[in-house]
C-alpha cells in the first residue's frame, strides 16, 4: 500500500490487501502457532488474521487511540460517504470466512502519554497509555549560536518550496539561527539567496537538533511531537495532513505552542511562542508525563500479562 490523497482509494486497497494476506499469514501461523496476536491498529488484516487464527489481540496505537467525536471531526470529512467500503469489507469477511466486526482487543497500547490523548479520561484501564520510546542515537549537531529555529515539515508531505522560502524570508540575516529540513523533493538552489544564518539539508539529525532548540517550527507529525515535547521545545504547528491537524490541535488546547495559520506572522509568532513563559512551564508537565509513561518496558508488561492469562 502507499500513501493516497484519496480516503476512499485507501480504505479499498486495504480491503484488496487482505485479501490477498490474510490466507498467507493465516497458513504460516497455523504451521507455527501463536498464543497472541500484536498489530498496529491500521493494519486492515490484524482483525480477520485473529479471527482466522482464533487468538487474541493487543493493538498498538502510535497516534491517538479510539474513534472519539473528536478525534472522527478532525480526521474524517464530514461528508464522506463509507457505504462502498462497509460493502467490500462485508464481501470480504464473507469470502474469508470470518465476522465483519473484529475481535475485541484485550489490550491497547497507546505510544502517547494520557494527558496528550484526545479524550484520554474517557479511556479505560484497557488502554496502557505508555508514551514514545525515544532511543538516543548518539547523533551529532552543533549549533553556531545558541538561538536555534529548527525547521521541518517531516518526511513525505514536505514538498513546500513556498513554505520554506517564507521562513528564509522572515528569518534572513536575524540573530536565529535556522536549521531547516527540506527533505528529498526541494532543491536548496531553487529557494533563492540564502543568508548566513539559514542552514539548510535534506535531512537533519532531529533528536541533535531539537537538545539545542529554542523553537520548533513543525509539521506536528505525532513522532517529531513527542520529541519536541520531551525535549521542552516549544512548538510551532504548521500541519500538512488531517492526523497533523489533529496533533496540532492538542498542542494548542494544552499550551505547548500555536498552530501557525498565516505564514506572513511567522517570525511574530516564532518569537512569541519562544519566549512565552506559560509554555514552558506546560513543557515541563508534559515532560514528567512522558518520562513516567514506561515506554518500551511498560507496553512489554502489558502484553506479558496478556500472555500470562492466555497461558492458563
Amino acid at each position: 500500500m502507499r500513501p493516497t490523497a484519496s480516503i476512499r482509494q485507501s480504505l479499498l486497497d486495504g480491503v484488496e490487501v487482505c485479501r490477498v494476506v490474510v490466507p498467507a499469514l493465516a497458513e504460516v501461523f497455523t504451521a507455527d502457532r501463536v498464543d497472541l496476536l500484536c498489530y498496529d491498529v491500521l493494519t486492515p488484516y490484524g482483525g480477520p488474521l485473529a479471527h482466522r487464527l482464533g487468538v487474541p489481540t493487543v493493538t498498538l496505537s502510535p497516534t491517538h487511540a479510539g474513534s472519539t467525536s473528536k478525534l472522527r471531526r478532525l480526521l474524517i470529512p464530514p461528508d464522506f460517504d463509507t457505504s462502498e467500503y462497509a460493502a467490500a469489507w462485508v464481501k470480504l469477511a464473507a469470502d474469508l470466512g470470518v465476522p465483519a466486526d473484529p475481535p475485541a482487543p484485550v489490550r491497547q497500547i497507546v505510544f502517547l502519554p494520557r494527558r496528550f490523548q484526545l479524550d484520554g479520561d474517557t479511556f479505560d484501564d484497557s488502554h496502557v497509555f505508555v508514551g514514545p520510546t525515544l532511543a538516543d542515537r548518539h547523533e551529532d549537531w552543533s549549533p553556531p549560536g545558541p538561538k536555534v529555529l529548527f525547521v521541518s515539515l517531516g518526511t513525505v508531505m514536505n514538498y513546500r518550496p513556498d513554505f520554506f522560502r517564507a521562513v528564509i524570508e522572515a528569518f534572513a540575516d536575524t540573530d536565529w539561527h535556522v536549521a531547516m529540513a527540506v527533505g528529498d523533493r526541494v532543491d536548496p538552489a531553487a529557494l533563492g539567496p540564502i543568508p548566513g544564518n539559514v542552514e539548510i539539508r535534506p535531512f537533519f539529525p532531529q533528536q541533535a537538533v531539537l537538545a539545542h532548540a529554542a523553537a520548533f517550527l513543525t509539521h506536528a507529525g505525532m513522532n517529531s511531537v513527542m520529541e519536541a515535547l520531551l525535549r521542552q521545545v516549544p512548538l510551532i504547528a504548521y500541519p500538512q495532513t488531517p492526523e497533523q491537524r489533529a496533533n496540532a490541535e492538542r498542542v494548542e488546547e494544552l499550551g505547548l505552542g500555536r498552530i501557525l495559520t498565516d505564514l506572513s506572522d511567522l517570525a511574530v509568532t516564532v518569537t512569541e511562542v519562544a519566549e512565552d513563559p506559560e509554555i514552558r512551564a506546560n513543557l515541563a508537565v508534559m515532560a514528567d508525563d512522558l518520562r513516567a509513561a514506561g515506554g518500551a518496558p511498560a507496553a512489554a508488561d502489558a502484553i506479558e500479562a496478556v500472555l500470562a492469562t492466555t497461558r492458563r
